[in-house]
């Protein structure tokens, strides 16, 4: 019948119409089983956080023991209660942590996390956290107000390069930043001269300009050493990842519990003064 009617001109407009129709239905189908997928996966993820943190604390990794609110900004939670997140860097904490940093910096802070928690394992520093949602700088103070230090943790809100070359950094800085690409504005070579002698953890975005990372490097290799550090698959992550509070749980709700939900995988340069390094070595 199509085959017969299908060069007519009234029934070619009529199938025309009926295509139109089904493409327009098509996309509010997808959009509508998209919305539900995302409802279900988020109920999912909040029954789980009940289960498995019901007093919202660290259980594991360099911020063991952070008393944690019920939101996350800007990324998931459960990583963060588990201990897992961005655990690709645990051991530059755990590196870094033997330094007695005196001013701790994170531009992109979200709710907290590495704002609160080097505040905590760096008692003597003063923290400036930086976020341009206005809900995340609500949620970060109130970490810092949970978690007792909301003394020395200053909340700000647009971090750029002027402002953190008045941030009094003292005699030697941490600097945590990831800020969804604009690190190529905030890193310039002037601000990069008064940085010397701090180190820096800088998640680059590729993803949104191919070649941050490139110029970043190229930028700091003068005063700094720098480390390449690359994100884990979330895939990969529920394979090998083997924290026991998740291991009754089937694969695929490991990885719902683990999911970063990166959009590729992601890098941080590692940067430490090459001032430190060569004081530290005249020193011995």
């Amino acid at each position: 019948m199509v085959e017969m009617t299908a060069t007519k001109p009234i029934a070619w407009r009529l199938y025309k119409l009926c295509g139109g129709v089904s493409d327009a239905l098509g996309r509010i189908y997808g959009h509508a089983r998209f919305a539900r997928e995302i409802s279900e996966r988020d109920a999912t993820l909040r029954r789980l956080t009940r289960e498995l943190y019901p007093d919202l604390t660290v259980s594991s990794g360099p911020f063991r023991g952070l008393k944690y609110t019920r939101q996350s900004s800007g990324s998931t939670l459960l990583p963060k209660l588990l201990g897992s997140y961005e655990s690709e860097l645990h051991p530059i904490f755990e590196e870094l942590l033997a330094n007695d940093y005196s001013t701790i910096v994170d531009v992109g802070c979200a709710e907290g996390y590495y704002a609160v928690g080097l505040g905590i394992r760096f008692p003597r520093a003063e923290v400036y956290a930086f976020d341009t949602a206005s809900s995340a700088r609500q949620l970060c103070t109130e970490l810092a107000e949970l978690n007792g230090i909301a003394e020395r943790v200053h909340v700000g809100a647009f971090c750029d390069a002027a402002t953190l070359s008045e941030i009094p950094l003292g005699r030697k800085a941490l600097i945590v930043s990831d800020c969804e690409g604009y690190e190529e504005s905030l890193f310039t070579d002037q601000v990069i001269s008064k940085l010397a002698q701090h180190d820096l953890i800088v998640e680059t975005h590729d993803f949104i300009s191919i070649d941050i990372s490139t110029k970043l490097r190229d930028r700091f290799a003068r005063t700094h050493r720098i480390r390449s550090i690359k994100s884990t698959d979330d895939i990969e992550k529920a394979h090998t990842y083997h924290y026991d509070p998740i291991q009754k749980y089937d694969a695929a709700t490991r990885r719902m519990i683990l999911a970063e939900r990166r959009p590729a995988i992601m890098e941080w340069l590692v940067m430490t003064s090459k001032n430190a390094n060569e004081r530290n070595s005249h020193d011995r």
